[in-house]
């Protein structure tokens, strides 16, 4: 009976092969558990993701990412998010490059109104390509595919870093990390949950940066200005959005003010700040009145500064 173990052992392997356990050759493919794990998905009105994301600006907050229409003559989706406060963070940091648009027909992300191929269908391992994403010029590669999910890595001509896996069942990425040239995160995201048939609402803020300033550091009053002449095609702006990252020196002559005005005399928004005082990632919108806005500003103090930071946006809501 000498040959049982060694029949055994060859239908165990011949099982093995059968059913796609063994990883073969050196592409790095291995155990793709369906031919739709690398195709190009399918979403409908309602499939939404949840995420937490984390950005050195606003630490760590969960929303759901939802496609909130379909719009087959321009050949786009809209993507939404659940969250208004993220989608009025993303008019000004633009810390999520997946809100607005996507192109149907390969999921391209759009960067300054031209479609940038983030993913790259039908995956294949080892395929290199390039885009435009968070203002950087990437080489991506295609670097594994295992148990359906597409592992992408790419660097930028800055020395940045980008790392990203697609979920061949969520339909959308898992895991997504962006590194400065200074090995800093700039946003992570990780998916907790995929599901259909979203409902509740859904909020996109379109938006173009119309001032953003560093203040430091100055004995004098400062005195600066925008203008809000509204979006280029579509008319006055529905709101404005402001930022503002703030850290005044802790010493007794350490104080910090900021004063907009627009050109009715209107003040929409004042700060003040005292020795010591900080305002991380504060946000908030105000009324757009198309014109001059004039900004009067004060930093006193050695490390003290205010980072101010306005978008005109126009606001998008569905309600699934």
């Amino acid at each position: 009976m000498r040959g049982g173990p060694a029949i055994g052992m060859s239908c165990l392997m011949l099982l093995c092969l059968l059913s796609g356990c063994i990883e073969t050759g050196s592409s790095g493919q291995s155990d793709v558990s369906s031919e739709g794990d690398v195709l190009l998905p399918e979403w409908e009105v309602g499939n939404n993701w949840l995420y937490t994301f984390i950005t050195p600006q606003f630490g760590e907050d969960s929303a759901r990412l939802v496609v909130a229409e379909i719009d087959n003559e321009s050949g786009d989706y809209q993507v939404g998010i659940s969250s208004e406060r993220e989608a009025q963070r993303h008019a000004v940091i633009n810390h999520n490059p997946f809100l607005g648009r996507m192109t149907i027909d390969g999921l391209s992300v759009y960067e300054n109104g031209i479609p940038q191929q983030v993913f790259s269908f039908p995956w294949v391992v080892g395929d290199e390509w390039s885009f435009t994403l968070f203002g950087q010029e990437w080489s991506a590669t295609t670097e594994s595919i295992n148990n359906g999910n597409t592992r992408v890595s790419a660097e930028s001509s800055e020395g940045h870093e980008l790392e990203y896996t697609f979920g061949g069942s969520s339909g959308f990425i898992e895991r997504l990390v962006w590194k400065d040239s200074e090995d800093r995160n700039q946003l992570r995201m990780d998916l907790n949950v995929a599901r259909s048939n979203y409902q509740g609402d859904v909020f996109f803020y379109r938006a173009r940066d119309l001032i953003d300033r560093m203040y430091e550091q100055n004995d004098q009053e400062i005195y600066d200005s925008f203008f809000d002449e509204g979006h280029p095609t579509e008319g006055d702006w529905d709101t404005l959005v402001w930022y503002l990252d703030v850290e005044i020196a802790s010493n007794g002559a350490s104080s910090g003010s900021l004063t907009m005005k627009d050109h009715a005399g209107a003040s929409p928004l004042t700060r003040a700040w005292g020795s010591g005082a900080t305002e991380k990632g504060a946000i908030g919108t105000i009324p757009s009145n198309s014109g001059e806005y004039s900004l009067t500003v004060t930093v006193r103090g050695e490390s003290s500064y205010i980072h101010l930071k306005v978008a005109g946006a126009l606001v998008f809501q569905w309600n699934l």
